[in-house]
């Protein structure tokens, strides 16, 4: 497996721990009630600040995946794998790790900042699978 896909791969398992480190409190502060319904009405409880900033990092995340996935998969399809994809890869991944602790905490700008390193990451696959 390239250093990409082990990324890639890691980035992944991180979305499964973010949906874990959000549904265990949205359980517990929503009740089972509401988050096993069909949420066709909204929540009669509100989620805590931390709990909603989770969700948001979470849902963050699922939208950089999607361009990072595809990242990848251009490098290692088009076996443009070098140093500087494989240390944009572990860029990206590390970005996305500190994210959700700097959105839970709601440090801002930083958590800003540290969205555009793994955004830039991410570009930085995207260009260089076509140079």
């Amino acid at each position: 497996m390239t250093p990409e896909l082990t990324a890639l791969t890691l980035a992944a398992l991180l979305q499964v721990v973010q949906y874990f480190l959000f549904a265990i409190p949205a359980n517990r502060e929503l009740g089972m009630g509401y988050t096993s319904s069909a949420r066709d009405k909204p929540p009669s409880r509100q989620m805590s600040p931390v709990t909603g900033r989770l969700q948001r990092a979470m849902n963050n995340h699922f939208e950089g995946l999607i361009f990072f996935t595809i990242a990848v998969l251009v490098v290692t399809l088009g076996q443009q794998s070098t140093g500087v994809t494989q240390a944009a890869a572990w860029v990206y991944l590390a970005a996305r790790i500190a994210y959700v602790p700097a959105y839970a905490l709601g440090l801002r700008p930083r958590r800003s900042a540290i969205w555009f390193v793994g955004f830039l990451a991410t570009l930085t696959l995207l260009i260089a699978a076509l140079i």
